[in-house]
C-alpha cells in the first residue's frame, strides 16, 4: 500500500496539469450545451464506457436537461496496462439499442479502437443513430481503420500520456481534479 502511495506520488510529481478542474468545468459546460441543442428532441440512451467515463459522464449529465436513459458498457484494452491490447468485452448495456439515438461517452478518443468497436456494437443493435462525446481528444493519428472523430469534445491534449478526471495511470489516479501529463 505503501509503495503504491509513493511510486503514484512520484509520479505526479514528475507530472504538469495540462487542465484544471475549472478548465474540465468550462469544456463540460460548453458540451452540455452543443448535446443540447443536437440531441434535445431524440430522448437518447446514454451510454457511459465504464470506468474511464464514470467522472466525465456524471459530471456532463447534471448539463443535459432534457430526457434522456442512461446505462453503461464496459470495453478495455488497457487492462491496467499503459498501451492498450486486444478489445475485452466486460458488460454489454441493459437496454435494447434497437431504433434509438444513443449517445456514448468517453474518457479519451486515442487511436479510436475502442470507441470504434463501441460504434460498431450499437450499429450490429440496430440504433437509429450513433453520437460520440469524449472528454479528452487526443491529437494524433488514429489506428489504421478508423475513420471517424468524436461528435462531441471537451479538450484537446499532444499525444502523451494523460490521466486524471477519469483517465487511469496504472488503474489510480482518475480521482484528480485535472489532466496531468508526464513532463517531457
Amino acid at each position: 500500500m505503501e509503495s503504491t502511495k509513493n511510486k503514484m506520488q512520484t509520479i505526479l510529481d514528475r507530472s504538469e496539469c495540462l487542465y484544471h478542474f475549472s478548465d474540465i468545468q468550462n469544456a463540460i459546460e460548453k458540451m452540455g450545451v452543443e448535446i443540447t441543442e443536437k440531441l434535445k428532441d431524440a430522448n437518447p440512451l446514454v451510454l457511459c464506457v465504464m470506468i474511464g467515463a464514470l467522472i466525465p459522464a456524471g459530471h456532463l449529465l447534471t448539463r443535459l436537461q432534457f430526457p434522456l436513459e442512461v446505462d453503461y458498457i464496459h470495453a478495455t484494452r488497457y487492462r491496467g496496462a499503459t498501451r492498450g491490447g486486444d478489445l475485452h468485452w466486460l458488460v454489454e448495456p441493459r437496454q435494447s439499442l434497437k431504433d434509438r439515438t444513443i449517445l456514448v461517452i468517453d474518457d479519451i478518443m486515442d487511436g479510436g479502437l475502442t470507441l470504434g468497436a463501441i460504434i460498431d456494437y450499437c450499429q450490429l443493435g440496430n440504433a437509429k443513430k450513433v453520437y460520440t462525446a469524449v472528454m479528452v481528444n487526443k491529437i494524433r493519428q488514429r489506428e489504421p481503420g478508423v475513420n471517424f472523430e468524436p461528435d462531441f469534445v471537451g479538450l484537446h491534449t499532444e499525444d502523451r500520456y494523460v490521466y486524471g478526471f477519469g483517465l487511469d495511470y496504472e488503474e489510480h489516479m482518475r480521482n484528480l481534479p485535472g489532466i496531468y501529463a508526464l513532463k517531457e
